[in-house]
């Protein structure tokens, strides 16, 4: 499989960190907004059904404002400030993954492009860690207008490395968004495992590579 692959595309939340201190830390702030995340839930659920979109943000602010009985200006103001602006300090204090930035440097050195896809938006993370510098591109799939698992947003990201579906690998914890999205648009998946698979040595049988350290990964995709 490594002999084929040109691009290495990364999914970041759950992925290229853990979720479980990020959930922790942010708790109080849902808790204080629980009923707009109850309600953003159910929007964001059938955001993920939906093909793509010329205006992915206003679509999600007209569902959000229907369920809540709010204006779509309101919703839309709402969705900026608690979860776009509102998530992005608590991601000041989540640590990555270890050997995540080990990781990208070694691929970009060995002649790999780079990229990154993520439901919810890249620029929340900073500099991501300090992976950003290695990436040839980095994608939200809202601002594209659909999210994960449509095949559209795994296109534009194949389109825009300029590298086919089939020579890339994409790299993510969800079995529907990310292994089973990427799988259907053609590309090859690497799951990130959670713990409990480990335990168990349960490898994920739908991805073509499952592992639960990146020196795994480098390991798999250098040798």
């Amino acid at each position: 499989m490594n002999e084929k692959i040109k691009a290495v595309v990364f999914d970041i939340d759950g992925t290229l960190y853990s979720d479980f201190p990020f959930y922790l830390r942010v708790s109080f702030h849902v808790l204080k907004n629980l009923r707009f995340f109850l309600h953003y839930s159910k929007t964001r659920k059938i955001m993920h059904t939906k093909a793509p979109l010329a205006d992915y943000f206003e679509y999600q602010a007209r569902i959000l404002a229907s369920s809540m009985h709010i204006s779509v200006r309101r919703a839309k103001a709402l969705i900026d400030v608690i979860v776009y602006k509102g998530f992005r300090p608590y991601f000041k204090k989540i640590k990555p993954y270890p050997n995540v930035l080990e990781t990208f440097k070694a691929l970009k050195e060995a002649g790999y492009k780079i990229g990154i896809l993520s439901d919810l938006p890249p620029e929340q993370k900073g500099d991501i860690w300090g992976v950003s510098e290695y990436c040839d591109v980095i994608l939200g799939s809202e601002k594209i207008g659909a999210l994960k698992p449509s095949k559209y947003p795994f296109g534009v990201v194949s389109m825009t490395l300029d590298v086919p579906l089939n020579e890339i690998l994409y790299v993510g914890n969800s079995i529907k968004s990310d292994i089973r999205g990427a799988k259907n648009a053609g590309m090859f998946a690497a799951y990130k495992m959670p713990w409990w698979r480990v335990i168990l040595h349960k490898p994920l049988k739908e991805a073509d590579f499952s592992f639960s350290k990146y020196r795994q990964l480098q390991d798999m995709l250098l040798s």
